[in-house]
């Protein structure tokens, strides 16, 4: 019968637990994902992941293990200890002194769990670290032939979980000597004081072996009470991260509904707006930036690495928030729209393509907020000359998308396609043709002339790049350095005035010749 209750009791404990790792990971997951872009600049993948995984499985312990059997062995001990105290008084007060002793003796080995624990999960975590990091860039690992370099940084953080194991291991010696000595001290105890209970009558030989049968069961489970509460202090330990994230507030972009426009028409003013990245406070990167771009213009900004272009992009793109000054767009202050609403009629093409491990169809719908069609993806892949090398893949659009199977050029393409789905009232293009040859180039020059003509679906246009050859036609160019507009105007107008924008086409057709 007590067999079947244990038995029914671990049932019940391991679906509590199943119920709680995954709400737990659930609830952690949607908090990172609603945390500003700042947060993601100060933390670390592999710490992240390292948190979603080997951290909330350790808290899984806590009602899967350790409570269960912490409850099951204190109702045990409670028992045994209420009969003691039955038998004889005097016996089971001794007893219980030792209990106490042993209790006092569990709770410092305990603290000291919960902190060895935190370390291991931070030591864990940089590990994590160098290997995600290490493996996502062997190719480059393999070329410089640095193995053994990074064998030695992931080794020291295995060394420094090393050390602190065997601090483990050693207080794990001492905590289980102390248990084994006041163990064997209870026995004694209740040999010597029974002796002399029995020889003066108080108690008969046979109470004198259940209460040592008793007492061995009383200190028994308050072993395993000790054994766990130290295992559970120890999961403590390395949750305290995990819960301390999951207590982070979301982004203020979520929880304000803000304002949605009936249209967007896209226009774009900077007023007075400075900046600088919440990790670096010491260098600002927009130093007092204005700027209006009216509906409908296509717009350049060009300038040496650095100069702060990119950044103008991630505040437009409301990622980060001006350190003074405001954005505008359509004549509302950009903080006090809907930022949902707003990037839904943004189209943003990055520098570097990122693509999600599904097929090439699905990466072109992601994130379009109508219902779109097979012939509407297909039309967006032609617009950004995808269409061609898509349909020669095995699966054509159904292709699933894997790094060694699609170039730069060619993921940059479906990530034009990606943006151009979206019918944007602003597109931006962050250096969109950084990995396209000069075919592909030509081509998406050609859209950005497509843009400019089609009058009826007219809508702004902000491009960001080094090759210079790609924006010559654009209505705009805007000449940065310095996190400051140095020059302004078209391409014929910056050459006359012989400024930075003529010297950097200069040294680009240099540099090609």
């Amino acid at each position: 019968m007590q067999v079947k209750i244990f038995g029914v009791r671990g049932c019940l404990f391991g679906i509590a637990n199943m119920i709680l790792v995954k709400r737990l990971r659930e609830r952690l997951y949607s908090t990172l994902l609603l945390q500003d872009i700042s947060f993601f600049d100060s933390e670390t993948v592999g710490g992240l992941t390292s948190r979603l995984g080997s951290d909330c499985q350790q808290v899984s312990r806590v009602i899967g293990n350790d409570l269960n059997l912490i409850l099951r062995n204190v109702l045990q001990g409670s028992g045994a200890l209420i009969y003691l105290l039955i038998l004889s008084l005097p016996l089971g007060l001794c007893v219980l002194a030792i209990c106490i002793s042993l209790s006092t003796m569990m709770l410092i080995y305990g603290q000291y769990q919960k902190k060895s624990a935190k370390l291991i999960q931070e030591f864990t975590a940089s590990a994590n670290d160098v290997a995600q990091e290490t493996l996502s860039l062997m190719r480059t690992v393999r070329v410089y032939g640095t193995e053994k370099q990074e064998l030695g940084r992931y080794k020291q953080w295995l060394d420094k979980l090393a050390g602190i194991s065997l601090r483990q291991s050693a207080a794990y010696g001492f905590w289980n000597f102390g248990f084994n000595t006041l163990y064997h001290s209870t026995q004694v105890i209740a040999v010597l004081i029974g002796g002399m209970s029995i020889l003066s009558g108080h108690i008969t030989a046979e109470q004198l072996t259940k209460f040592i049968l008793y007492s061995e069961w009383l200190i028994y489970s308050t072993w395993w009470v000790g054994d766990n509460l130290s295992s559970l202090m120890q999961s403590i330990g390395a949750s305290e991260k995990v819960f301390n994230l999951i207590d982070l507030s979301a982004s203020d972009q979520f929880t304000v509904k803000g304002l949605k426009l009936q249209k967007l028409m896209g226009r774009i003013e900077f007023d007075d707006v400075s900046f600088h990245y919440p990790s670096r406070k010491e260098v600002p990167v927009l130093q007092h930036f204005n700027l209006k771009v009216p509906p409908g213009e296509v717009v350049a900004i060009v300038g040496l690495s650095g100069s702060g272009k990119s950044t103008v992009v991630n505040l437009l793109l409301r990622l980060y928030e001006p350190t003074n000054g405001e954005i505008l767009i359509d004549g509302y202050p950009m903080k006090e729209l809907n930022v949902r609403w707003l990037r839904e009629r943004i189209g943003y093409v990055g520098q570097e393509p990122r693509l999600f491990r599904m097929d090439i169809s699905s990466n072109i719908k992601y994130g379009c907020p109508r219902d779109i069609s097979q012939q509407d993806v297909e039309w967006a892949a032609k617009q950004a000359f995808a269409h061609d090398f898509i349909s020669s893949l095995p699966n054509g659009y159904q292709t699933l998308v894997d790094d060694d199977l699609l170039s730069g050029g060619q993921k940059q393409r479906i990530a034009i396609a990606r943006a151009i789905l979206r019918d944007p009232s602003i597109l931006i293009l962050d250096e969109a043709t950084s990995a396209l040859d000069a075919e592909s180039e030509h081509n998406v020059k050609g859209v950005l002339r497509a843009v400019q003509s089609d009058l009826q679906a007219r809508r702004t246009v902000i491009v960001i790049a080094h090759r210079l050859s790609t924006i010559q036609t654009a209505d705009r160019i805007i000449v940065m350095d310095g996190g400051k507009i140095v020059e302004m105007g078209n391409h014929t107008e910056l050459l006359r005035k012989d400024g930075l924008y003529a010297r950097l086409i200069r040294r680009q057709a240099d540099a090609v010749a």
